[in-house]
């Protein structure tokens, strides 16, 4: 009996056991449980980078250097988790050979797109050829190609402002001011233009229309000096420093085809004991923050704005169609606005 009793005690003893020791391997079940429902974790996000080549025609012309810091900037502005814009800019240096092997280097790299802001606008049939072979678009910007390149692919456009009207603007400016820019009153606006490059489009323009404009407007002109000054400022300085040697009292006004050389053509100006707006006038093109403040000053007669923000973003946009295989317009126009 004793026996039996000991068994049952045992027993009742293990099943105590049993039942106390359950409730420990709950935990881990619902450990399990939980492990197995909860969501697993996302993959990260796939990056894609786009190549860009641009090649500048020379770092330090003043307006192209805003104009290249702008569309670097907006292009990182355009950048998500996903999508990222690997963009080089190189220095053309003025130097047709050097672009073109610049354009040979981008290719090779295999960028998706180009930005080319041409040395000679003669080159354009040159690289668009290079660029097609490799069916890379190109994006044109500032010089202006000829119409009949433009016709050479339909993955090419051009971004850029009309020169036409920035020449007429300046000859506008002139014309506006109450001696219609007859400082010596002769009958005769007598006029320096120093130039930038004769070959390029722009300079062309510049140049024509800005006398149009005084000539359509009924005024008497007279060309004094017209020399090319390469877009650059020292140049400008060095050609107005020499027209108003050789022509002194008689100039009347200093065109030039941009704000770089206009620049240029004040020190001249100051250095001859000239005063722009008492006995000489001078304009100029672009826009740049020092004219601007010197429009205002009353040392500059006046300029125009060529947008470098509209015409950057203008391209950059251009670009990224091109990258998503999107149509893009052949010309793509920025106006101008005066500045007086």
């Amino acid at each position: 009996m004793k026996k039996i009793l000991v068994f049952v005690l045992l027993l009742a003893l293990a099943f105590s056991t049993i039942a106390c020791a359950a409730p420990a391997a709950a935990p881990a079940e619902e450990a399990k449980t939980e492990a197995a429902t909860e969501p697993a974790a996302e993959p990260a996000a796939a990056v894609t980078t786009y190549k860009v080549g641009v090649s500048i025609y020379k770092f330090d012309d003043n307006f192209m250097t805003l104009y290249r810091q702008e569309l670097e900037s907006y292009f990182k502005s355009l950048e998500t988790d996903a999508v990222k814009y690997d963009v080089t800019i190189v220095d053309g240096k003025g130097d047709m050979a050097e672009q073109t092997n610049q354009v040979d280097t981008f290719l090779a790299q295999g960028v998706d797109v180009l930005i080319i802001n041409l040395v000679q606008s003669s080159s354009a049939a040159t690289i668009t050829d290079k660029a097609k072979a490799a069916g890379v678009p190109v994006v044109y910007i500032n010089r202006e190609p000829s119409a009949d390149d433009m016709k050479a692919w339909d993955k090419i456009c051009y971004v850029g402002a009309d020169a036409r009207q920035s020449g007429t603007y300046q000859g506008e400016i002139i014309a506006s001011l109450p001696n219609k820019g007859d400082q010596n009153g002769d009958g005769v606006v007598s006029y320096v233009m120093i130039m930038g490059d004769p070959e390029n489009v722009d300079a062309q323009y510049r140049t024509e229309f800005s006398i149009k404009a005084l000539t359509d407007a009924g005024i008497k002109v007279e060309e004094l000096f017209k020399q090319r000054g390469d877009w650059a400022q020292e140049k400008g300085q060095e050609l107005a420093a020499n027209a108003l040697a050789q022509f002194g009292d008689k100039i009347d006004v200093i065109f030039c085809n941009n704000d770089g050389m206009a620049l240029g053509a004040y020190q001249a100006i100051v250095a001859a004991g000239r005063t722009v707006g008492k006995d000489i006038y001078l304009v100029g093109v672009d826009a740049l923050p020092e004219c601007v403040q010197m429009v205002k000053d009353g040392t500059m007669t006046g300029t125009v704005l060529n947008d470098h923000i509209g015409q950057s973003h203008t391209a950059v946009d251009a670009a990224v169609k091109y990258i998503m295989g999107e149509t893009v317009d052949t010309y793509l126009w920025v106006d101008y606005q005066k500045v007086s």
